[in-house]
């Protein structure tokens, strides 16, 4: 699970399932696709989205899986 704010709202916090995480894209705002359909827009960048993932897959001790 990584921890993220919702756009615009500074006391939103939102914990999403980085498992789940389909894709992440800046259009320019960061945009988080699940594999659910479910979109939403956060404050933080792509690379920090990226950050958090790597940081939750190292404390869980999961190899990081790099789709082509």
């Amino acid at each position: 699970m990584i921890h993220v704010t919702r756009l615009g709202r500074l006391d939103d916090n939102l914990v999403i399932n980085a498992e789940l995480i389909e894709t992440v894209e800046a259009k320019p705002d960061t945009h988080i696709t699940l594999t659910t359909g479910h979109k939403v827009i956060v404050q933080e960048s792509v690379e920090r989205v990226v950050e958090l993932v790597i940081a939750y897959k190292r404390a869980i001790q999961q190899p990081l899986s790099v789709q082509p």
